[in-house]
């Protein structure tokens, strides 16, 4: 079980940067971590994450910023919900846009493959599982995307009336990137994280999500929770939107750690991510992914999201995807694993902290309220524009 102490052993080393609620202005401000503790680091001339990370060099800037002590860091971390009367954690973005990768690895592109095949009934999926196994062994493991190799993969499934439109962004060239989020109602850690009332086949997905600015230029990572319907996306692809973006469905946090001499895109291709989710019903389950695995590089992403073709002059993050898939039946053999209402989600890194979040249904978890205009207004009150 991750603990406080766990948590906050992550920010020792490396330049954090944050957001964070605070009551006595009535809105967000900006923190960074020194020394196990809280520093409000918020200026007129960088009121935003959007801001900081258009900064050539935004650790430099952190590192050397004046700062308001705020407290110890542990104190905010053990907070169980976040409480608008209180101070507490908010997801480390505000104006970026909220961009996430599907399939970029290709032994989840499998599950997706069989999400789809099953028509959202987790009741078929273990059937069509082992048919695929024998299909393809296990000789996704160094597959890369657009390679001979992945065409050869593709053309088998095809042949034994396997076909699906994954196959193609999950091996092909072109990378699968849609809008997870919108801007601003991505929740951080502590907060719930929801479900539509619709689904009932669903899970976590832990996944590094990099912070890009508007020239494209990745300044940091952090970790994120990209909700997913199995059943809704299932159903049909078109359905995407409905199965991704809800009221609390996008948790990211805890903080934004900056690429400095320290941490770099070589230790995201490297991270490994720890995930565990425990129930009320005492169910545990814990899974990995590693980005050792990823079909796809990082950088190839970002290139694929932003270029002459799209431009984000807020910059934008971008969740990576995920190796994770669940098959282990929680109450049924067979049925697979979905979430309950109560459980916990950890998603820890050991050079990015640990996102946690409750599971609600999204029309139980607290309205998103708090959108650009009103941190706009919020800011031009604190004479901060």
């Amino acid at each position: 079980m991750t603990t406080v102490t766990d948590m906050t052993s992550s920010f020792a080393t490396g330049c954090f940067v944050g957001r964070a609620w605070a009551p006595e202005v009535e809105g967000p401000i900006l923190v960074t971590v020194r020394d196990g503790r809280l520093h409000d680091i918020t200026t007129k001339a960088c009121a935003t994450m959007r801001d900081l990370l258009e900064l050539d060099a935004p650790a430099e800037f952190v590192r050397t910023a004046q700062g308001r002590d705020l407290g110890m860091l542990e104190n905010l971390l053990s907070l169980s919900e976040p409480d608008h009367s209180q101070l507490h954690l908010l997801a480390p973005i505000d104006f970026q846009a909220v961009k996430a990768c599907g399939v970029t690895f290709a032994r989840s592109m499998i599950e997706r493959v069989i999400e789809e095949r099953a028509a959202g009934n987790p009741a078929r999926a273990a059937s069509i599982r082992e048919k695929v196994s024998q299909i393809i062994g296990a000789s996704l493991r160094d597959l890369k995307a657009g390679s001979d190799d992945a065409q050869r993969v593709k053309s088998a499934l095809i042949e034994e009336g396997l076909w699906s439109q994954y196959l193609e962004v999950g091996i092909g060239p072109d990378a699968e990137v849609f809008t997870k989020s919108q801007i601003m109602s991505a929740v951080g850690t502590g907060a719930a994280v929801g479900l539509h009332p619709i689904s009932k086949w669903n899970n976590p997905e832990p996944e590094i999500v990099l912070a890009v600015d508007s020239a494209g230029r990745v300044k940091g990572a952090t970790l994120g929770n990209d909700v997913n319907l199995r059943d809704v996306e299932g159903r049909s692809a078109l359905l995407l939107g409905k199965a991704k973006d809800n009221n609390a469905s996008c948790a990211i946090g805890p903080f934004i750690r900056l690429f400095d001499e320290t941490y770099s895109i070589d230790d995201v291709r490297q991270a490994e991510l720890d995930l565990r989710v425990e129930g009320k019903d005492g169910f545990t389950l814990h899974g990995k992914s590693s980005m050792k695995e990823i079909s796809r590089d990082p950088l190839d992403l970002v290139a694929q999201t932003r270029g002459a073709h799209h431009q984000y002059p807020d910059g934008f993050v971008l969740f990576l995807g995920t190796l994770f898939a669940p098959v282990e039946d929680r109450d049924a053999p067979g049925q697979g694993f979905t979430h309950k209402a109560g459980d916990v989600v950890t998603i820890a890194n050991d050079k990015l902290g640990a996102l946690v979040n409750t599971v609600k249904l999204s029309t139980e978890c607290p309205p998103w309220t708090f959108a650009a205009s009103h941190l706009m207004r919020n800011l031009a009150a604190r004479k901060l524009l």
